[in-house]
């Protein structure tokens, strides 16, 4: 286990650095794995927080240059302390312009109706193309906006809830 690799860690998770060094330790200096560790409890944090109630939040809006195109988000958290954050905000921001590029219809795969689902030979691609949690992060599309949401979540500590979208384009 190196200084690099804990650094390393810790830039694409954006967790502390005893969490990196312990996921490290865990995985015996294995970085994938490391990765992955971290990213599962990423995904038990999330689980056991959204049973929490969201209540506080940001609404937010993306307007593409040249003003044809653009989206209105609203992302609930827990205290309006995490809301005033800078992570939390670019989160918000990022979503956003997810919106507008994108062109999600569904926020997860419970939103979408069971016959629109049935009706698509291929249910797991719509979802990836039309659920927002599914679709790959425009600004790093190795990561999807759901494993951007658990990212979140374990730096803020608190319950993230995209809760609704509406996204605008001239003409459409």
């Amino acid at each position: 286990m190196s200084l690099s690799d804990i650094k390393k860690l810790r830039e694409m998770t954006s967790l502390g650095i005893n969490e990196c060094k312990k996921a490290l330790a865990e995985s015996k200096g294995d970085f994938d794995k490391a990765l992955q560790i971290l990213k599962d409890k990423g995904a038990a944090v999330l689980a056991k927080k959204s049973s929490r109630s969201a209540s506080q939040g940001l609404i937010d809006s993306y307007v593409h240059f040249g003003g044809n195109l653009g989206a209105l988000v609203e992302v609930n958290c827990e205290t309006d302390f995490v809301a005033r954050t800078d992570v939390f905000k670019k989160f918000v921001k990022d979503v956003a312009m997810q919106v507008a590029a994108a062109s999600p219809e569904y926020i997860s795969k419970d939103d979408i109706p069971a016959d629109v689902l049935q009706s698509n030979e291929s249910p797991d691609d719509f979802m990836k193309q039309h659920c927002l949690i599914e679709q790959p992060f425009i600004k790093d599309n190795k990561m999807t906006i759901g494993d951007y949401l658990r990212e979140v979540v374990s730096q803020s500590g608190e319950n993230i809830v995209i809760r609704r979208f509406v996204r605008f384009g001239v003409g459409e």
